[in-house]
């Protein structure tokens, strides 16, 4: 199904993405300079730890890397000095035992994550160190998923075994799009040879599951090269696929006003993905949230199917933590009832640490109106669905203003609504984003005065 233009042109406008509420520009900046935020911030880890009976997150960002890729939005630090690696291994092991302090004597990690930047721009054996030195201080969920974010050209055989012996079964590779020329503009050059002598790596490694991240959107795509991209990635497949759309924003990555005027239309960028979503259903792919595709046989599919999907900081994930503990420069925790960020430079971070100080920079104390609109946004994000009693909603005046905000898109058969519930229909799914800025309170009281956000669709 076709995604009509003049919906596109309506509803394609600047806004978040969501992988947490409220949105990191509406966080209460200053709050980790009053002297009661650290002291709350730690009763909140205390209490989301005690409740996470099913074992906690952990994330860890390794924002080192080789070169810049241009289309990237993400915090990195760009060297080829390798020499970097052990001091941010100390680092990240130092706030890590900071954390440990406030998280009880026996915590369990049921999922673990490396992000970045280039996880695999550090040695397998600097990475075996980090690893053994959080893990020696846990115990780990006997169904724990850990996964990490690999460049296919970086990535050797020693990584994945050292990784595998670690208790890594998922692997995510940034393929973005397998185009030549795409690739030069983007810089972001892996032949397709590479790619592939990486997955054999993994698969007989034994890594379980295999996630390929691709990119709708940039600089010189047409319908050609997404389906030359689809093909070749068919022909590997991965067990999920991150299908995501580009984002464009120049004034926090200035690298990408180089090839702004090389940027598909609007209407030309729905094309590629609805050509991209065809392809993949065809082959048995199934939709599982927004912009993520998998197989049957994945666990990403099962908890979509058993209502287990959760979004977070780190994306869509099989399993629903209370307690998110994010490690490294920039990384954000989530203890349910409060969010903190850490600095984004690695110098501060480093130095922070060092003082045997938590690193934090940004964070935010929920309210209870948070409260309730982060599980309704979540739920709409994961299920597409949300519903509350008519007590929420007395005690919740958000709620009944979002249903007044989306009488239009209702209108244009985006969603279902009724006076305690919203349903994304399938014409609505493309616009999931803006049916969730419906609920978002905080932005409808505090309107941007400057571009924050990417476009919705």
């Amino acid at each position: 199904m076709q995604t009509p233009v003049e919906l596109i042109r309506k509803y394609n406008v600047p806004g978040p993405r969501y992988t947490s509420y409220p949105t990191v520009p509406y966080w209460q900046e200053e709050a980790p300079q009053k002297p009661g935020f650290q002291v709350a911030w730690k009763v909140a880890l205390q209490k989301a730890a005690q409740e996470s009976t099913n074992g906690i997150s952990l994330y860890i960002h390794m924002p080192y890397c080789q070169s810049l890729c241009t289309y990237c939005g993400c915090n990195t630090h760009i060297t080829v000095n390798h020499a970097v690696e052990e001091p941010y291994i100390d680092a990240l092991l130092k706030e890590w035992a900071m954390y440990r302090k406030y998280l009880g004597t026996s915590v369990t990690i049921a999922e673990l994550h490396l992000g970045g930047g280039t996880p695999t721009f550090f040695s397998p054996q600097n990475l075996e160190r980090l690893i053994k030195g959080i893990l020696k201080t846990v115990n780990v969920a006997p169904n724990a998923d850990f996964g990490i974010e690999a460049h296919p050209t970086t990535t050797t055989r020693a990584h994945l075994e050292a990784l595998h012996g670690l208790g890594f079964k998922r692997i995510s590779f940034g393929i973005q799009d397998f185009d030549p020329e795409v690739q030069k503009t983007i810089n972001r050059i892996q032949p397709l040879e590479a790619v592939k002598q990486a997955v054999s790596n993994a698969r007989q490694v034994g890594f379980t599951s295999i996630n390929f991240d691709l990119i709708f959107g940039l600089p010189k795509q047409d319908v050609n090269t997404i389906r030359h991209t689809i093909s070749q990635t068919l022909t590997l497949r991965p067990d999920r696929i991150a299908f995501y759309s580009y984002a464009h924003v120049p004034w926090l990555k200035p690298a990408q006003l180089s090839y702004e005027k090389h940027l598909p239309s609007q209407k030309l960028k729905r094309l590629l993905y609805e050509e991209g979503r065809h392809m993949l259903e065809n082959i048995g792919y199934v939709e599982v949230g927004m912009d993520h595709f998998a197989l049957p046989t994945d666990a990403l599919y099962e908890a979509a199917k058993n209502g287990h999907l959760h979004r977070n900081f780190m994306g869509y994930t099989p399993r629903p933590t209370r307690l998110l503990i994010g490690l490294g420069a920039s990384s954000i925790s989530d203890a349910w009832t409060a969010f903190a960020q850490n600095a984004k430079a690695v110098g501060p971070y480093l130095e922070k640490v060092n003082a045997g100080q938590f690193p934090i920079v940004k964070g935010h104390m929920h309210t209870y109106e948070d409260m309730v609109l982060r599980q309704h946004i979540g739920a709409l994000m994961t299920q597409g669905y949300t519903r509350w009693d008519w007590q929420q909603n007395e005690l919740c005046l958000a709620l009944p203003e979002a249903l007044e905000r989306l009488a239009e898109m209702e209108a244009d058969g985006l969603v279902l609504c009724t006076p305690t519930s919203i349903s994304v229909t399938d014409a609505g799914k493309p616009f999931v984003r803006n049916i969730c800025m419906a609920l978002d309170a905080r932005l409808w009281r505090k309107q941007p005065t400057k571009t924050l956000f990417s476009q919705t669709v």
